[in-house]
């Protein structure tokens, strides 16, 4: 039997707290019931480690080994939006959060997330908040994901509150795959266009040379260019030691680790982000995407009763942009200053004019965090739009550009074969 502690209410309302002995947290809650009150919070008094309870202990101990496990890393953002939508629907069913926890943690496959989730089983099972317990973890969770609990928490509203977040993460979880199953197939095309060419290079091309070689072409500039830059890539250039199809392999690597390194500093971030937004093509679909992310960001912490000036802080903090995320500090400091919120985001010229219209409407009519939601919703229609023309103008694009550099091999292979003919029916004449 383990000793249980309890917080109830009577039947006039009023709370009560005490202890009970069960064998289980249900019976525990059905004794509790059986006394007339309805409980609200039920915890098992942790035992300390005696020489008595020393087979339970290692028990319990092997229990959280066999959950735990090494790891790195971040919990996926997949795995936090289906937790989140779980405990939501839990809260809303009216189970006790620890229950409710130790289900979703029982529920995990072994690794970063089932850890995170017996650590917070722990810290709430101790007395901590949800909230507090989760700002422990920031692996798991960001500052974002917590304060929005905090505001669940103090308003007891956490059930709503954390089907907002569910339904804020499914959005940008959704928008994301949108994105990269956008960029897949052009990603594919190239890999795939890259290892033909190089093959091409290397196999192919030396041996139109050694036919050329043995017949006494002259050679035309292009072709002549085609055959030096096939022994750079097969390594045959005289003195040449690392072949070029090396460097082709690591280049993708070094750009991706170049760009994080430039990222990684202050100026180069800012740099970055400025020229991403400028970029033709994609630097307006980076500009929408940007925009409905910051509003439904936003507009979620001021719907959840987190005060404007934190919410517009970790917003600006969550932005992904440099840019936006300038702009927004701006915002911050205007509104401290007792200043509008619309005025500095239209100076800072990061937004359309509408966006700011919108904002500026929803200060005056004090309905804010509906304006900022309308925004995010119809920014995500656009970028659907701008990620499938962007599709469709990648398509004919790459073909043009296959297309030419296959072009270019075929006459640089063709017009010297056109003078070995030429020389062929001339010596038979």
């Amino acid at each position: 039997m383990a000793t249980f502690t309890y917080e109830a209410l009577d039947a006039k309302g009023k709370s009560v707290k005490g202890s009970i002995e069960a064998a289980s947290d249900d019976e525990a809650q059905q004794r509790i019931k059986a006394q007339g009150y309805f409980p609200t919070s039920v915890r098992a008094q942790k035992v300390k480690k005696t020489a008595e309870a020393g087979g339970d202990g290692a028990a319990a101990k092997k229990k959280k080994k066999a959950g735990g496990g090494f790891s790195i890393g971040k919990v996926k953002q997949k795995h936090l939006t289906t937790f989140t939508r779980q405990l939501s629907t839990l809260q809303d069913a009216g189970l006790p959060l620890l229950r409710s926890l130790q289900i979703l943690e029982g529920q995990q496959k072994p690794g970063l997330m089932k850890n995170v989730l017996l650590g917070v089983c722990e810290e709430v099972e101790g007395g901590a908040s949800l909230s507090e317990s989760m700002g422990k973890f920031p692996k798991a969770f960001d500052r974002l994901y917590v304060k929005m609990v905090n505001a669940g928490e103090i308003g007891g509203v956490l059930d709503i509150i954390l089907q907002r977040l569910a339904e804020f993460m499914e959005k940008s979880e959704r928008l994301k795959r949108k994105i990269k199953g956008a960029l897949v197939y052009p990603i594919v095309v190239v890999v795939i266009a890259l290892a033909i060419l190089t093959a091409i290079m290397v196999f192919i091309i030396p041996q139109f040379e050694e036919i050329f070689t043995d017949f006494g072409v002259t050679l035309p500039a292009l072709t002549l260019w085609l055959m030096n830059t096939s022994r750079w890539v097969a390594g045959t250039q005289p003195g040449q030691e690392i072949a070029g199809f090396w460097f082709i392999l690591v280049s993708p690597i070094a750009v991706v680790f170049f760009w994080k390194l430039i990222r990684a500093a202050g100026p180069g971030r800012a740099a970055t982000d400025t020229l991403m937004l400028w970029t033709p093509v994609f630097g307006k679909l980076i500009r929408k995407t940007t925009i409905a992310r910051f509003t439904r960001t936003l507009g979620t912490l001021i719907s959840a009763g987190v005060p404007i000036l934190e919410a517009v802080t970790i917003t600006a903090e969550t932005s992904g942009n440099y840019v936006y995320e300038k702009a927004l500090k701006g915002v911050h400091d205007s509104i401290r200053e007792g200043e509008s919120f619309a005025q500095p985001l239209r100076e800072s010229k990061t937004c359309d004019a509408i966006v700011v219209n919108m904002i500026d409407v929803g200060e005056e009519t004090g309905d804010m965090d509906s304006m900022l939601m309308k925004i995010a919703d119809n920014y995500d229609e656009e970028v659907d739009v701008a990620v499938a023309s962007l599709v469709s103008l990648l398509e004919p694009l790459m073909v043009l550009v296959l297309g030419g550099m296959v072009g270019t091999i075929v006459i640089a292979m063709f017009m010297p074969m056109v003078e070995m003919i030429n020389s062929l029916q001339g010596g038979g004449i």
